[in-house]
């Protein structure tokens, strides 16, 4: 049976965008301390390439009174992010920069009693797929050499991905379940480490997203195989979708800011407002263009709300058919 993990394109698609004007109580309420910027991964990923941007756009642009401190909790594939913004209700000094985790840590460790459902969604800045990547001077080129050596390696392929139980170790179950294979999964406390570990042949293949692999690809010490996406991205524009190499996987992250549970309205409508400004500037747009994410609708509050609840639900599905204890074996 093949599976099929398509996720977060459409709904996001689908969703209508906010108007660009707060209301006027939230333009009344302004942080009157330094915003955390927590960031629910490690250094150097994805996840916090993102972070540090807004930061720096926040500060660059003159967006808020008081700084916004980024600050990474990686710990138990983002249990600690999540435990730390749902023990922090009602504080309108704290949102969390997120990543698929946000899905399926709440789901694999259930006894950490994560509603995701009580955060307070702020805006979805962006989506972003995975690409199998390899060394460069692999002989690897394409998706069938890739399980043909697979399969030959015979359980011993080192795959390196972010984390046990997260969006890389569920991908990796889902190719393992789609091409009959068995590989070695290795987590590691970031995207930036994961890239770092193939260029030094630590592991064989990465599941990394684009902006991690994106330095040492442009560098020639990488190649990506495949993108889980509907159609090719500009920036890999020679590199096939899974549907092109005869694959029905496609996946996306998103990239959503979220605050505490019980966050004031006025609150959360400024930061909606902040998030919105930077999603339409021109450096944010740049950004995505360039480092291959898709930034085409602005989603926020209710509609954010309604993407995160269609996620969980497809995330839940997606575990149960691979199996929560095989992707968050060591």
């Amino acid at each position: 049976m093949k599976l099929s993990g398509k996720l977060g394109l459409t709904a996001a698609g689908a969703a209508l965008a906010l108007g660009a004007t707060a209301n006027h109580a939230a333009a009344e309420w302004q942080p009157r301390k330094p915003v955390e910027l927590i960031i629910m991964a490690g250094k150097g990923g994805g996840a916090d390439q993102i972070g540090r941007l807004l930061q720096g756009l926040i500060q660059k642009k003159d967006l808020s009174p008081r700084p916004f401190i980024p600050m990474n909790k990686p710990g138990g594939s983002g249990a600690e992010a999540l435990s730390y913004l749902q023990g922090s209700s009602g504080d309108n000094h704290k949102v969390l920069v997120t990543l698929n985790s946000f899905y399926t840590t709440p789901l694999i460790q259930d006894e950490l009693a994560i509603d995701i459902s009580s955060f307070t969604p702020i805006g979805l800045m962006a989506l972003a797929t995975v690409l199998p990547s390899v060394p460069a001077d692999s002989s690897i080129e394409s998706l069938e050499d890739y399980v043909q050596a697979v399969k030959e390696a015979d359980g011993a392929w080192r795959v390196g991905g972010t984390g046990s139980g997260q969006e890389d170790s569920i991908l990796t179950a889902m190719m393992e379940a789609e091409f009959d294979h068995e590989v070695t999964y290795i987590p590691f406390p970031g995207g930036g480490t994961v890239a770092k570990n193939l260029i030094g042949k630590h592991i064989d293949s990465t599941v990394n997203n684009p902006a991690e692999q994106m330095e040492f690809w442009r560098a020639g010490k990488s190649r990506p195989i495949l993108q889980f996406t509907d159609e090719r991205m500009d920036v890999f524009s020679e590199v096939p979708t899974s549907a092109e190499a005869g694959s029905d996987i496609t996946y996306f992250m998103q990239r959503s800011i979220n605050g505490p549970p019980n966050m004031d309205p006025e609150a959360a409508e400024w930061y909606r407002d902040l998030f919105k400004t930077l999603f339409e500037s021109e450096e944010w747009q740049g950004f995505c263009q360039s480092e291959g994410l898709f930034c085409d609708n602005w989603v926020s509050g209710d509609d954010l709300a309604e993407f995160h609840e269609k996620q969980l639900a497809a995330h839940k599905k997606l575990i149960e058919e691979v199996g929560a204890e095989k992707i968050t074996s060591e």
